[in-house]
């Protein structure tokens, strides 16, 4: 192909990609009278297409409610204690997304398991994926509202339409019967469908002191593991390390 024929090609994708008719532009833009006016409308199309790319990134990460401050470049991954065979750059190029699988992320307050789903998430929306962060606590009250109004299959049809959902501190506060079956419905739901990231500072065995229904437990914990991995935080608290109170 020669190198008028790849730059038509280039014009006309992007221009599909804008929604402006990729062989109508390849067509007028000819008709201009510029030396370099391949050049000219290939450069003006991509300029387009990024800032376009980036709106929807910046909106992508707003919606889902993660802080843009933590990402993976100012994160410490020596802290993480991986899997067996599993690479670092499957979960920070979000391939586990790809494979709709599942993360833990095990560790004591303050090992960074926020900042690392937060920016996990926020990657996922840099490579076009949708996010939604949530607490547990605020999910919980969220579903037990929506199911209490009658709004439970709006608020689900929310949860259908992104890829990765981040559930923060899981376990930190009890459910009872009501929010421990609709917490199992959203789990379901999700199962091979969509990944979804945990944090928690409770190991998967002690679970049960948090859920009321031991069989509806049993059948999130089946779902999480199946596609899973657990990682774990090691190390001392940067909350504390930091404190200004020594």
């Amino acid at each position: 192909m020669s190198k008028a024929a790849e730059t038509d090609a280039r014009i006309r994708e992007l221009a599909l990609n804008l929604r402006l008719g990729g062989t109508s532009v390849v067509k007028t833009y000819k008709e201009i009278s510029l030396t370099d006016r391949a050049e000219f409308v290939l450069q003006l199309l991509q300029k387009l297409w990024d800032a376009r790319v980036r709106d929807r990134v910046e909106r992508n990460q707003v919606k889902a409610g993660l802080l843009r401050t933590k990402t993976l470049e100012n994160f410490d991954c020596s802290c993480l204690e991986l899997p067996r065979n599993l690479d670092l750059a499957w979960l920070t190029q979000c391939r586990f997304i790809e494979a709709k699988q599942n993360l833990i992320l095990l560790g004591h307050p303050g090992t960074g398991k926020t900042h690392f789903a937060t920016a996990l998430g926020l990657q996922a929306c840099r490579l076009g994926y949708k996010a939604l962060f949530k607490r547990m606590a605020v999910l919980v009250e969220e579903l037990s509202s929506a199911h209490e109004t009658g709004q439970l299959p709006r608020l689900k049809r929310r949860f259908e339409k992104c890829d990765l959902l981040v559930i923060d501190e899981w376990g930190y506060l009890p459910t009872n019967v009501t929010g421990t079956r609709l917490l199992f419905e959203l789990i379901a739901d999700c199962y091979e469908r969509r990944s979804l990231i945990l944090t928690t500072n409770m190991p998967i065995p002690e679970w049960n002191k948090i859920f009321c229904d031991e069989r509806l437990l049993m059948a999130m914990i089946d779902r999480l593991a199946h596609h899973g991995y657990l990682i774990k935080h090691m190390g001392e608290s940067y909350r504390l390390s930091h404190s200004l109170m020594k």
